[in-house]
C-alpha cells in the first residue's frame, strides 16, 4: 500500500465528495467558526451538522477548539497533504495532455 492508498486519503476523499461537507469545508476556509454559523444558509440540522463535521474532522480536515462550552472549526492545513502529493504524482501529465488537447482543436479548425 502507498502512503495516497492509504485509509486516511480514502477519508478525505470520501469526507470531500459530500457536497455538504464540501461547503462546510469551503466555509471554514475563510476562517474560524462555530457550527451555528456553518449551518446559516444550510438546509441541515444542528445534528446534521455535527456529523458532518466529525466526518471532516476523522478525515483530518479541520480542527476543533473547544473554550468552555463554545467549540471553534478551522481547517487543518497538514490535512490536505495527501491530497497533495497524490495530485503531485499526475501532474506531469497535464501539459502534455493540455498540449495534445491544442494540437486536437488546432487540426479540428482546419
Amino acid at each position: 500500500m502507498t502512503q495516497t492508498d492509504s485509509p486516511l486519503a480514502a477519508e478525505i476523499f470520501k469526507a470531500l465528495a459530500d457536497p455538504t461537507r464540501r461547503a462546510v469545508f469551503e466555509r471554514l476556509a475563510d476562517g474560524e467558526r462555530n457550527a451555528t454559523a456553518l449551518r446559516e444558509g444550510l438546509s441541515i440540522s444542528q445534528p446534521a451538522m455535527s456529523q458532518h463535521l466529525a466526518v471532516l474532522r476523522s478525515a483530518g480536515l479541520i480542527a476543533e477548539q473547544r473554550s468552555g462550552r463554545n467549540v471553534n472549526y478551522r481547517v487543518n492545513p497538514d490535512g490536505l497533504a495527501q491530497i497533495v502529493q497524490w495530485l503531485g504524482r499526475y501532474r506531469a501529465f497535464w501539459p502534455e495532455r493540455v498540449e495534445a488537447l491544442k494540437q486536437l482543436l488546432k487540426d479540428m479548425d482546419q
